[in-house]
């Protein structure tokens, strides 16, 4: 080797990390929403779940069914209600629906949530996956099914997706309940007492700050991001109209929950490394305890992360920027877990 390779080398060591080389122990990663369809161009059978999740070493998932998914559609101002489900129509789809993800993940050898033990586990290393559900309209047929959700192994709700339910308004359609509704505040409570945690992504300003008066545990908001100069409104173009305002994220966080960053380009960046900028920035903002992956993988038209190798190059990324490793762990993962269990544990039923 002559004296231009090693001066080559040396200058090109710090960049070439392997997986937590600056880290005592793996630093493991959580998400807070991610997707896997069973329709479309590419179904889940054609994107195994563990190779995805091994290839980042993502250990804590929460895999969302899209709950209101057969009556949205795609439109020239984002998705909108294209029809209104019949009575029993929205149990039914989650029913069958979460049938075939649990298929598809005991097939991929992969364990599901069911308790803080798991999360535990997830944190050691043991890959997990948590069930989720985007939009409750199962819920319109009563409060029984949020224990039909529970006993399908569920353990975390959106109240609100894309279609008008009972529980409250959403962010991009004018509103309808004044925020949350009488039954959705009883939802979240309902929540509490089952130990499921709850996910206000979607859910516009009245309704974040209902929520935060009604329930006794932390909440997150699973994706989108945080504005410091708006506050959004419906009348917003779609991606505006679903960020959440900082006045609000921050109180969120000041009842111990965590806010996620979605993987969309005109928030994020159009690189791993400037979406790892932009949530480093967002944990400035809320507190480093308060921030977390949550990257709505293949719920995106052309996003900045299409899988967890590329969330691993945002822990490499903090890694080269030498921020605290204690730091790094808690927006990778810990935060996302913390609020998960404390969710799970505070279950009285």
């Amino acid at each position: 080797m002559n004296r231009r390779q090693m001066l080559q080398g040396a200058l090109a060591a710090p960049f070439a990390l392997t997986n937590d080389a600056f880290a005592k122990e793996p630093i493991y990663i959580g998400d807070m929403h991610f997707h896997l369809l069973f329709i479309g161009a590419r179904p889940a059978s054609t994107q195994p779940l563990r190779p995805n999740m091994t290839a980042g070493n993502a250990t804590l998932v929460a895999w969302s069914l899209v709950g209101d998914l057969p009556w949205m559609g795609l439109t020239l101002r984002g998705f909108k209600q294209k029809a209104v489900p019949k009575a029993g129509e929205p149990v039914a789809w989650l029913e069958k629906e979460m049938a075939r993800v649990q298929t598809h993940i005991a097939e991929q050898k992969l364990k599901v949530v069911k308790t803080a033990a798991d999360v535990d586990r997830a944190l050691a290393g043991d890959p997990h996956v948590v069930l989720s559900v985007e939009g409750a309209s199962f819920l319109d047929d009563g409060i029984a099914h949020l224990q039909t959700a529970y006993d399908l192994g569920i353990r975390s709700v959106q109240l609100v997706h894309y279609i008008r339910n009972t529980i409250g308004d959403f962010q991009t359609e004018r509103p309808q309940h004044g925020g949350l509704s009488a039954f959705g505040k009883t939802v979240i409570e309902e929540c509490n007492r089952l130990g499921i945690l709850v996910d206000l992504a979607h859910s516009p300003t009245h309704s974040v700050e209902q929520a935060l008066a009604v329930s006794k545990v932390p909440m997150i908001w699973s994706h989108s991001s945080v504005t410091r100069t708006q506050n959004p409104s419906w009348t917003m173009p779609a991606v505006q109209a679903r960020q959440l305002s900082l006045e609000k994220a921050k109180a969120i966080a000041a009842k111990g929950g965590v806010i996620g960053l979605w993987a969309v380009r005109s928030d994020a960046g159009r690189t791993p490394e400037a979406y790892g900028d932009k949530l480093a920035e967002m944990a400035d903002w809320l507190g480093e305890d308060h921030a977390a992956f949550g990257t709505d993988m293949n719920g995106l038209v052309v996003p900045v992360l299409s899988n967890y190798t590329d969330v691993r190059r945002v822990v490499e990324h903090w890694q080269r920027k030498r921020l605290p490793e204690a730091r790094i762990r808690k927006l990778a993962i810990e935060n996302y877990a913390r609020v998960l269990k404390q969710a799970m544990s505070a279950r009285t039923a």
